[in-house]
């Protein structure tokens, strides 16, 4: 296994100025570093010629790297949250952001501030959106995909949902990024189903870690199965 260490891509992957501003300026929760590991690992995985996909939208912060990376590779990045927040942003929660609340009917509602955030970018061309929740979408989905982006909840039911739905669909030689992955215990709520659900890649024989940037796992795969 690996050594949990900040790693970097290579220069040539960073984004544009103008696309890494976007970024920074979004609403979300990624900091740059990852964010830079990101997107090289999407530039990478667009060279299979397959679509990009992420679990948890939230206000697209890191959907920005992936439009700008589907876009020099000419193919599409597409992105799936039902748009209510994940537990932990639920008012009384740490995360919780009452501007992303809907008014009229006091949930939240992510999705007015991601279309905003990508026309903002100049990317909503190279996006699609699928709103609903993750399991839903992944039942029906049947199509190879060149990355697959895991950033949706933290417990273990929905970290192992996202797993078990979008894992089996990352083609041969096709990469798999955990996010929030903690491996310390403290971090149960924020962090440990993630770390289980990258420890159970690992041991699947499906998947080799390629790098890991604080708490993103980048993975790629390399057998069958799940």
């Amino acid at each position: 296994m690996a050594a949990h260490v900040r790693t970097t891509w290579r220069d040539s992957m960073a984004p544009a100025s103008e696309v890494l501003a976007a970024f920074e300026g979004a609403k979300g929760f990624m900091p740059v570093g990852e964010g830079l590991a990101l997107y090289g690992a999407a530039v990478e995985a667009g060279r299979l010629g397959l679509p990009l996909l992420e679990v948890g939208t939230y206000c697209g912060r890191s959907t920005i790297l992936l439009a700008d990376a589907a876009r020099a590779a000419g193919v599409t990045a597409i992105t799936v949250d039902h748009h209510r927040g994940s537990e932990e942003q639920q008012p009384g929660w740490e995360y919780h952001d009452p501007a992303t609340v809907d008014p009229e009917l006091g949930r939240m509602d992510t999705l007015p501030t991601f279309r905003r955030t990508l026309h903002r970018a100049g990317l909503e061309d190279h996006v699609v959106a699928v709103v609903g929740r993750s399991p839903q979408i992944a039942a029906f989905w049947n199509s190879p995909l060149g990355l697959v982006f895991i950033d949706g909840g933290h417990t273990d039911e929905h970290a192992s949902g996202d797993y078990e739905g979008w894992a089996p669909h990352v083609a041969e030689g096709g990469l798999l990024l955990i996010h929030d992955v903690f491996p310390d215990p403290v971090d149960e709520f924020t962090g440990q189903a993630p770390y289980r659900v990258y420890l159970r890649a690992l041991e699947s024989g499906a998947f080799t870690e390629v790098s890991a940037t604080d708490s993103l796992r980048v993975l790629r795969r390399t057998g069958e199965g799940i």
